[in-house]
């Protein structure tokens, strides 16, 4: 009886800290899709569109950066199903369809088109090679977490595709830290810098953070089966 209300207390804390992880995501990510959809409009009324006027004027810049936020958003929105337990259990094929089109679209419409945005990227050299990375490293986490799961590796497969999702959540946490800079008057310019490189390194250090506490708790397992 006392095991049995130990295990219940250890899973309702597990669902609390799940769910003050989560909700602020979900919230954050459909805000984000919300105030992308006016950019469909093709107005030219967009703080963004006029700071690049002149890049706007060659086709493949104007159309790589509505492929992109269209990939961007998508993919935002795609991968909130990816790691929903409920979906993996009782709907899997939601998952495996998802998971595949989320695939194709950061491969082929996402990270491509990042890369090529990134040369005429906002703020200074490094800004630039950064954004690069970004591509770059959402473009190769998403192909090793493929890779992965056609291996049936599906602890690597999550892994990898829990890095991916970091990438394409740069959109939001980075729109977050510029908010709260902007209320302690940092000037628009250094604020969008420190927000980007926050965003990045910050998505990838709290990730790293998290699969190596999950791969303690399967080691955890493992060891306590064995014995």
């Amino acid at each position: 009886m006392h095991n049995s209300r130990q295990l219940t207390l250890q899973r309702s804390i597990r669902y609390f800290f799940a769910a003050l992880f989560w909700i602020p995501i979900t919230f954050f990510s459909l805000l984000l899709v919300k105030n992308t959809l006016p950019y469909f409009s093709f107005s030219q009324n967009f703080s963004f569109i006029e700071e690049r006027a002149v890049l706007f004027l060659k086709p493949i810049y104007k159309y790589s950066f509505y492929t992109h936020i269209f990939a961007g958003m998508f993919c935002i929105t795609a991968a909130l199903t990816q790691f929903s337990s409920y979906i993996l259990k009782k709907r899997k094929a939601i998952h495996i369809w998802m998971g595949k089109i989320y695939v194709l679209v950061v491969l082929v419409l996402g990270a491509p088109t990042g890369l090529y945005m990134s040369f005429f990227g906002k703020g200074s050299f490094w800004e630039r090679i950064l954004f690069m990375f970004m591509a770059m490293y959402w473009f190769y986490t998403t192909t090793k977490g493929l890779q992965a799961i056609k291996q049936k590796n599906v602890l690597a497969h999550k892994n990898w595709m829990i890095r991916s999702y970091s990438m394409a959540m740069t959109a939001v946490t980075f729109r977050v830290y510029h908010i709260f800079f902007y209320y302690f008057g940092v000037d628009h310019l250094h604020n969008y810098e420190i927000s980007l490189w926050i965003s990045v390194l910050g998505n990838m250090l709290v990730v790293e953070f998290l699969i190596f506490r999950k791969s303690r708790s399967y080691l955890k397992t493992f060891y306590t089966s064995a014995n």
